[in-house]
């Protein structure tokens, strides 16, 4: 990927919303391989070349329901070396689990309201395509809330549950760090401290220590 830009085709009904994420990305220096308005196009363009990265809404024509989540598992399922983001104003929770669950990395579920910072968002697309994660806290809450597992989530303190929402944005130590004003020493008691109580085996891979922990707290029925 270094020799040559980062490719990305963009899924979003919305004709100025799909052209601003076109402008802005190229601003970026990555490549638009194709901008489409529907699902049914979307994976069309990715029979014809793959990208790095795929940027999709959830709701599409001709339903305007769930379109873009299906696809996006579908591209999963076929083209497991593309990276997804799923950029939405809704967080659809069934499907949303089972993309998040998945054992592979590049996988992102941001909410388009709560994009303020174009660096941010910009980085998390290079994030996504290098393997990593970027999920929304907003979306990572609502999915804890649907959780099966209160008892133990009622086990975690208010800072392990910040750096739980921060792990599933896909910050590395530093970042939670930075975020939550803590030392590195604490994040690592703090993440420790998650995987205990919620059971989960430590890894030393972000995404995939984001996703187990999506995939434990999210799933839903």
């Amino acid at each position: 990927m270094a020799d040559r830009p980062l490719s990305v085709v963009i899924a979003d009904d919305s004709v100025l919303l799909r052209d601003g994420l076109v402008r802005l990305v190229e601003d970026a220096g990555i490549e638009v391989l194709a901008a489409v308005g529907d699902a049914e196009k979307l994976l069309a363009a990715l029979d014809e070349q793959l990208p790095d990265l795929v940027v999709v809404d959830v709701r599409m024509p001709p339903t305007h329901t769930d379109e873009g989540l299906r696809a996006a598992l579908q591209i999963r399922r076929n083209h497991p070396g593309v990276a997804v983001l799923v950029l939405s104003q809704y967080v659809e929770e069934r499907y949303a689990s089972e993309l998040l669950a998945g054992d592979a990395g590049g996988v992102g579920y941001l909410l388009k309201d709560r994009v303020v910072d174009v660096e941010d968002f910009v980085a998390s697309l290079y994030r996504l395509a290098a393997g990593g994660s970027a999920v929304d806290a907003e979306v990572v809450r609502q999915m804890l809330a649907r959780s099966q597992r209160k008892a133990e989530l009622e086990r975690l303190t208010l800072r392990e549950r910040e750096v739980l929402e921060a792990m599933a944005e896909g910050l590395s130590n530093a970042g939670i760090g930075k975020k939550l004003v803590i030392s590195g020493g604490a994040v690592e008691k703090h993440i420790s401290n998650v995987f205990q109580k919620l059971d989960l085996e430590p890894t030393d891979a972000a995404h995939r220590r984001v996703l187990a922990v999506l995939a434990h707290l999210g799933r839903v029925d």
